[in-house]
């Protein structure tokens, strides 16, 4: 077995939606043929990922199909000797499909709890559709403190919709006790991660964009901001090319906190154990510098105080 499997790990970064392989996504609408739900899990550009990110959540029409896609995942994950999990659920997408975020957080929660994996929840928000929606995804995420919700996050499209124009609703979850997480350098560059972290994002979701800037990278660095690195996402959008040569390593090797995890996996086509695996024969990185990234997927967990990483 590779060194990396060995590791205990945690995954702070994945999508429920983007989680779901074509097989489970077939047992929740039965409907579908494999040829077709495997047709939406290639994609050559950002823009088209998200269309097929959507096509795919269309799909999940109860809240029974959101507690089928967490049990595929948690059992994924655990074989993966995952023990901690934060799922980021697209809340704002549950309420653009017209369905209740109650019920199916309920389901979600539901399900978990019969997994051997601690299991929290991001609400996340599309920034692309504005702030009056971002704001209720967070009132709704709020309202949920005390029942498994961790953190507010925002993804999307950095391109149209500035981390900087939802300054309100980050200032707003944050007074109501959740924790921020912000998508940015994905798509974009510094800039976008110097708004992040503007309206007090306290992890980068991706972030490589980061390595454009010596100055933001010292700050990430001496400020122990973590960036939720997301390799085979990053080249399957394009988004790495972006940016050059992929800098994990120079990340890495710089101080910054890094934490390795899969984004959309079944969509990606990857597992967290193999973005480990990748780091070392790809980018580099020895068996140290592998365990220091196991490491802190547990110290950047937002409910560290209830885990230990071994």
């Amino acid at each position: 077995m590779p060194f990396a499997d060995h590791l205990k790990k945690a995954e702070l970064h994945v999508h429920l939606e983007g989680s779901i392989e074509p097989e489970t996504l077939r047992e929740i609408a039965p409907a579908l043929s494999l040829e077709e739900i495997r047709a939406r899990y290639s994609h050559d550009s950002f823009d088209e990922f998200l269309q097929n990110f959507g096509w795919v959540a269309k799909h999940l029409k109860q809240p029974r199909d959101y507690a089928i896609a967490t049990r595929r995942l948690l059992e994924r994950l655990h074989g993966q000797n995952v023990t901690y999990a934060e799922i980021t659920l697209s809340a704002g997408v549950v309420l653009w499909k017209g369905q209740d975020p109650a019920a199916v957080h309920d389901a979600v929660r539901e399900a978990a709890a019969s997994s051997p994996v601690e299991v929290h929840w991001i609400w996340d928000a599309v920034r692309q559709w504005g702030v009056e929606k971002a704001a209720q995804v967070a009132e709704m995420a709020a309202d949920r403190v005390e029942d498994g919700v961790v953190a507010f996050g925002l993804g999307g499209d950095e391109a149209n919709g500035p981390a900087r124009d939802f300054a309100s609703v980050f200032a707003y979850a944050g007074k109501r006790g959740l924790r921020l997480v912000c998508h940015a350098g994905e798509a974009l560059g510094a800039d976008s991660v110097w708004q992040a972290l503007e309206v007090g994002a306290e992890r980068i979701g991706h972030g490589i964009g980061s390595i454009e800037d010596p100055m933001l990278v010292r700050h990430l660095r001496d400020r122990r901001i973590p960036l939720e690195i997301c390799p085979s996402s990053n080249f399957a959008t394009g988004a790495a090319a972006r940016h050059g040569e992929y800098p994990l390593r120079r990340l890495v090797e710089a101080g910054v906190p890094v934490v390795l995890n899969t984004d959309d996996p079944a969509m990606f086509h990857c597992t967290l154990n193999g973005e480990y695996r990748r780091a070392g024969d790809e980018f580099g990185l020895d068996e140290t510098q592998l365990r220091t990234l196991a490491g802190n997927s547990f110290r950047y967990a937002f409910r560290h105080e209830t885990i230990r990483a071994c």
